[in-house]
């Protein structure tokens, strides 16, 4: 008889969000009658797909002992790290004792708060047999311009560029290993880029363009109108 197959999510949250221009990371900033970060995991706990949820927090963080969610049964804390490569693999560490290699792991921003349960639940079905994984993203609408220094150098072909979300959706072991072997490299900014460098080609699924992420001061009126307009 075969193991069935968990489900579990890792959030990043160690950041400091310096383009916010605010006196907190911006994960702890109020969003909808709570913070950013609350709403994100909300989110994530309300697909009730989850075993567990890895949260990877700065060691000098004094806001998240003050959420109730730290506390939550389905929530782990983990230590975050100085690149967000460091914080994914060290939440990846602290599901040790409960993962299995084969067992499925989604990473998710922690300032994506506008996530829906659609989106987790097409990325798990279109995903789930699959050998590599691969990540919930957005075909470009705009034309995109090559540029050297203000001026542009050439049009690219916008058909085929996408732009990566989150959730990103790979294998424990596999991904476990590959963040693993790309430790210090600057080159890897999500867990796509680390398969990538291991030769593998993630799958990209189409999501929902109201998944955006928080990383200026206007992009929380707009993702607070997401939130009170998604159904």
């Amino acid at each position: 008889m075969m193991a069935s197959i968990n489900y579990w999510a890792v959030v990043p949250a160690a950041g400091v969000g310096k383009r916010m221009q605010a006196d907190r990371p911006k994960q702890y900033l109020p969003l909808a009658g709570k913070t950013v970060l609350e709403q994100t995991l909300a989110r994530l706990i309300q697909a009730d797909v989850f075993s567990a949820i890895a949260v990877a927090i700065s060691r000098e963080d004094p806001y998240w002992p003050e959420l109730a969610c730290s506390n939550d049964e389905k929530i782990i804390t983990a230590a975050g790290g100085k690149e967000r490569a460091d914080s994914v693999l060290s939440a990846l560490k602290s599901l040790t004792e409960q993962a299995s290699d084969d067992d499925w792991v989604l990473v998710h921003d922690a300032a994506r708060p506008c996530l829906t349960s659609e989106d987790i639940h097409l990325l798990i079905e279109t995903l789930k047999e699959d050998e590599v994984g691969g990540i919930l993203a957005l075909s470009s609408h705009d034309t995109l311009k090559n540029v050297d220094g203000l001026k542009i150098t050439e049009t690219i072909d916008r058909s085929v560029i996408w732009r990566a979300l989150t959730p990103q959706m790979f294998r424990y072991g596999l991904l476990k290993q590959a963040l693993e072997a790309a430790v210090g490299n600057s080159a890897v900014t999500d867990e796509a880029s680390a398969l990538e460098m291991q030769g593998l080609q993630p799958k990209i699924v189409e999501g929902r363009p109201d998944n955006i992420k928080i990383t200026r001061p206007e992009d929380l009126s707009l993702a607070q109108f997401y939130m009170e307009h998604q159904v």
